[in-house]
């Protein structure tokens, strides 16, 4: 992997981490497109994914620090269970990390048709997002799990993260700024696990070479367009205006399906 390579691919993940049209999708098309295989490379891989971390705790430091001071108050408050809804939401995520963490894998052999079609699912949850009525009711232990469910969907490269389980908020009639900030800040302990996972299972001699400007270059470009786009997609969700993705889901479905084919 060439510092270009690294860049355009940084930036991918940047921008799709928050955007809901799926990271683990494009980072798959786009690796097929460049002739790169990057999940295959650990030490790539975890750094963009930390650099997509870094972001999501600059933009939302002041809510995490809000949630960490209650919590060292020791005392049962809305920061502790506001912490509670997320460790519920990283359960099912859990489960499958821990027992099912090779299966997942194997689903990243650049296998575009799979892709396609998940970024189809991806496209009609956010028009059914689009469409459903607009409540304003708060995250639930319930809800917390069910979206956690939502985010163990995800996996599947084609599924985006943030709009399946921003979607799957929406649905349950999540009030739009609540699920933003909830779908942000509980991806923050299963990408930290991932890593660390990551990290302790590969045989280090098995991982491929990358030189060490590329790594930089590589988290610098997903951290600062992780930072727009996290920050873009607060607005957006506030604006309503998942349909657009949706569409952009579906034309990006049909481009990898024709680019398989061809």
């Amino acid at each position: 992997m060439n510092e270009i390579q690294a860049f355009i691919l940084g930036i991918i993940q940047g921008l799709t981490e928050f955007l809901p049209i799926s990271s683990s999708g494009h980072l798959e098309l786009g690796s097929a497109l460049l002739g790169v295989q990057s999940t295959n490379n650990l030490y790539f891989t975890v750094l963009v994914h930390l650099a997509t971390v870094l972001s999501t705790i600059i933009v939302f430091r002041k809510d995490i620090l809000h949630l960490v001071t209650g919590l060292f108050s020791f005392r049962w408050n809305e920061s502790a269970r506001y912490v509670s809804l997320i460790l519920i939401s990283t359960i099912p995520i859990l489960i499958i990390g821990i027992f099912f963490k090779d299966e997942v894998e194997q689903l990243f052999t650049g296998n575009l048709i799979l892709v396609g079609s998940m970024l189809i699912i991806t496209a009609l949850l956010l028009f059914f997002a689009h469409v459903a009525k607009k409540r304003e009711l708060p995250v639930t232990r319930g809800k917390a799990f069910i979206i956690g469910i939502a985010q163990v969907i995800a996996v599947l490269p084609g599924i985006s993260r943030s709009g399946a389980t921003i979607a799957t908020g929406l649905l349950l009639g999540v009030k739009k700024e609540e699920v933003a900030r909830f779908s942000f800040l509980m991806v923050l302990i299963p990408i930290l696990g991932a890593a660390f996972l990551d990290i302790i299972s590969k045989d280090v001699s098995q991982v491929y070479p990358i030189n060490i400007s590329s790594l930089v270059i590589g988290f610098v470009a997903a951290f600062l367009s992780g930072l727009a786009a996290c920050s873009l997609m607060i607005k957006i969700i506030k604006k309503g205006k998942l349909i657009y993705f949706a569409i952009y889901c579906l034309l990006v479905a049909v481009f990898t399906i024709i680019y398989y084919f061809v």
